[in-house]
């Protein structure tokens, strides 16, 4: 059993089956790819890991623990974190406001200053603490993607999920991005989910790779091995994976 596991997760949206039976582990300190062409229920899963959507059936699991009656405010308190396909920040905030706003989920009654230190730490780490002062309102995307990662990685999380970090990126900000996701895996210990469709990225860093189609899982193994599965590569209009990987 992995750091996270699903566990024959099944969810529907009316006549939409978004999730399944997909089951799928990852383990503690690695970097996991979650892919599949749009609609094929990635998002929702990491709905479903943070408490979101409730699973029609089957079972999300953190560390041995079932998160079935986790409120969803409470997730990150657990040591789940994540970012959004679409960023979601507080504009009118400086760049440092938002950051102490993933501080506060965790850490409510500790001295502000202390909360301060560790927000503007964190911007160090993610590389735009001269952004700090900065209101999110005006910034490149570039920019405005890393304020949201230094939001999740502020509550110190064991777990962070990333929802299509690439998208919007241009080619030196992804390959800064694969060597910083890469380091917080090597040197912080941190495990890592990973949706996106940038296949460079995935394969080139995720030690594990899960591949989801319409809802349920079609291949998982190491990024060699499932890049040349015929399911996938059938699933990404026959061949388009192989020759972007």
């Amino acid at each position: 059993m992995g750091l996270l596991s699903l566990e024959h997760a099944s969810l529907r949206f009316g006549g939409i089956v978004a999730l399944d039976d997909v089951s799928l582990d990852v383990v503690e300190g690695t970097i996991a790819g979650l892919i599949g062409p749009n609609g094929a229920g990635k998002t929702t899963a990491f709905n479903v890991i943070t408490r979101l959507y409730r699973v029609d059936s089957g079972d999300v699991l953190f560390d041995g623990r079932s998160l079935m009656h986790t409120p969803a405010s409470r997730v990150i308190k657990l040591g789940i974190a994540r970012t959004f396909q679409n960023v979601e920040l507080f504009p009118n905030m400086t760049v440092l406001e938002n950051v102490l706003v993933g501080a506060h989920t965790v850490s409510r009654f500790q001295p502000e200053r202390a909360l301060r230190e560790r927000a503007l730490e964190t911007l160090e780490l993610v590389g735009i603490a001269k952004y700090a002062r900065n209101q999110a309102a005006g910034l490149p995307f570039g920019t405005l993607k890393r304020v949201e990662l230094a939001r999740a990685l502020v509550s110190k999380p064991r777990l962070l999920l990333l929802d299509e970090p690439a998208g919007g990126l241009n080619h030196e900000e992804v390959e800064a991005l694969a060597s910083f996701i890469t380091r917080l895996r090597d040197e912080l210990k941190l495990t890592v989910l990973l949706v996106e469709h940038h296949m460079n990225l995935v394969m080139r860093i995720s030690d594990h790779v899960h591949v989801l189609n319409f809802g349920r899982t079609i291949a998982s193994g190491p990024p060699e091995t499932v890049q040349r599965d015929p399911k996938v590569i059938e699933a990404y209009l026959g061949g388009e994976l192989e020759a972007t990987a």
